[in-house]
Order: C-alpha cells, then sequence, then structure tokens
C-alpha cells in the first residue's frame, strides 16, 4: 500500500490546514489562504485532486477559489450537503451529510462524514478509519472546542459526544493553535485532574519551543478537555464554588457554563 502522508501547512496567525498526500496526489482540508498550499504543492511536485471543507468561516475557504483556479483541471469539492444546497458555500460539488462515505480514488481512502454543528449549524468532519485520524475544524480543539456562533449547548455536546465514540487512538487534527490557552483555563476547571496537570505542563514546554500541539489523540481529549469531562464532579464543584452553576447538573447545563466561562476567561 502507498504511505499517505499528513501535512501540517500553517497559516495567518495560528490556523494549520491540513495536506493529505501519497506524495504524488493531494488533497487539501479547510484552505484558508492558498498561498502556502499551493508552494507546497508546487514545491513537492503534488497534484491537488480534492478539497474538503468542514463549515463556511473565511479562514476556512478562502483560498479554495485560487487553488481551483491554479489546478487548471476540475478538482471536487466536498463540503456540507446543506451549505451547497443554501449556495452559502458556492464551490462545493460534492455535498455530504451525516454517515456518508466519500471516496477519494486518487489516495485510495474512504472518509466517514458526521455532521458536528455547534460552533456553525452545518459544520461537518470527516473521519478516516485507515489512517485513525479525525479532521474537525473548529468543533473539537486540543483542549477546547469551538464557540457557539450558530448552534447551541445540546446541538455542540451532542457533537463532540459523537466524536467521543470515535476509537481513542484517532488523532484528531483540529484546525488552530490554541492549546495552550484552552488547557490554561481546562486547569482553572478542572484544578485536581492529574492528567491534565501534566499535560499543561508539557503543552507549555512545547509552545516556549515553537512546537506544535496538533494533532492530538482522542483518548488525551477525553481525559483532560473540559467540554468532554461534562461529567466530572470536579467541574461541577469548581463552577458551583465560581457561582456559574446553580442547581441543574445535568450535561447540558455543565457544558453550557464551562462554554459561557471560556468565552470570558
Amino acid at each position: 500500500m502507498t504511505t499517505i502522508h499528513i501535512q501540517q501547512i500553517p497559516a495567518f496567525d495560528d490556523n494549520y490546514l491540513w495536506l493529505i498526500h501519497n506524495s504524488q496526489n493531494a488533497i487539501i482540508v479547510d484552505p484558508g489562504d492558498a498561498v502556502p498550499v499551493q508552494a507546497y504543492l508546487n514545491q513537492h511536485g503534488l497534484k491537488l485532486c480534492g478539497i474538503l471543507l468542514t463549515h463556511h468561516h473565511p479562514d476556512h475557504i478562502g483560498g479554495v477559489a485560487d487553488l481551483l483556479r491554479d489546478a487548471g483541471a476540475a478538482v471536487p469539492v466536498y463540503g456540507p450537503l446543506a451549505d451547497q444546497q443554501s449556495g452559502r458555500i458556492g464551490a462545493i460539488t460534492h455535498g455530504c451529510k451525516d454517515h456518508e462515505t466519500i471516496h477519494i480514488p486518487a489516495l485510495g481512502l474512504n472518509l466517514s462524514v458526521l455532521d458536528v454543528p455547534g460552533h456553525t449549524s452545518t459544520h461537518i468532519a470527516y473521519y478516516c478509519q485507515t489512517l485513525s485520524s479525525l479532521f474537525c475544524g473548529d468543533t473539537l480543539f486540543a483542549g477546547g472546542c469551538g464557540r457557539l456562533f450558530e448552534g447551541t449547548p445540546a446541538q455542540m455536546l451532542h457533537s463532540l459526544k459523537k466524536i467521543a465514540t470515535l476509537p481513542g487512538d484517532t488523532r484528531v487534527y483540529c484546525a488552530h493553535e490554541y492549546t495552550l490557552s484552552n488547557l490554561r483555563f481546562a486547569v482553572a476547571v478542572e484544578p485536581h485532574n492529574a492528567e491534565l496537570q501534566a499535560r499543561y505542563q508539557l503543552v507549555s514546554t512545547q509552545r516556549e519551543q515553537g512546537i506544535s500541539t496538533v494533532p492530538s489523540l482522542l483518548a488525551t481529549e477525553i481525559a483532560t478537555n473540559p467540554f468532554l469531562r461534562s461529567t466530572s464532579p470536579d467541574i461541577i464543584h469548581t463552577l458551583q464554588d465560581h457561582d456559574k452553576l446553580h442547581d441543574a447538573t445535568d450535561e447540558v447545563s455543565v457544558f453550557a457554563a464551562v462554554r459561557l466561562w471560556k468565552n470570558t476567561f
């Protein structure tokens, strides 16, 4: 089997674009900026054979038009079916929906589509079992989750719990380097989580040395990410101690309180 590589391409201040290739053909996830993607393709002699989009925000789709123009051939663009139907992302040629499997012939890969609304109302993610990898845009971050611009706390919690059912060794390829600030908040919310404390120290060292903290492992997220830990007694007690949660301690209420606190932390 041909070796598949996943290349991190930094963009803007803290975005990560993910290029999946086999040393000949490539697909790009959420190309907000075409310039670094095209530079990498040219430098390594790669042919762009597909674009995967998770949601409509400009820092995820801003480079699509230029990449399509530079490709000089028909390149399929995968993205949320609802955004194709509404025209919110006009470049989409293949609208994707929950539980659908899309095949990338040039790489011999199958990707499962997950509907994960919350950050936006139409957000999707792509899971590749062969690569044990999840490309989740702005839904799940290392140590955090996306802001709720269009969805509700219940929607986002459901989306995150859906992701949490994937195998623990899944590598989580999110779209931003927010890990250190996310974990700084996580430690404040769940101060007695020893695994979280150790992760925070490790990430602090990595960032001091300019080392990327993405991808992370899903098992690590489940153990240390407060947005996947709405049943944690430590989190509930901390929220109550800070007068951010009262009698309702169900998962949605806890998640909503944590998300609201993070917005202003």
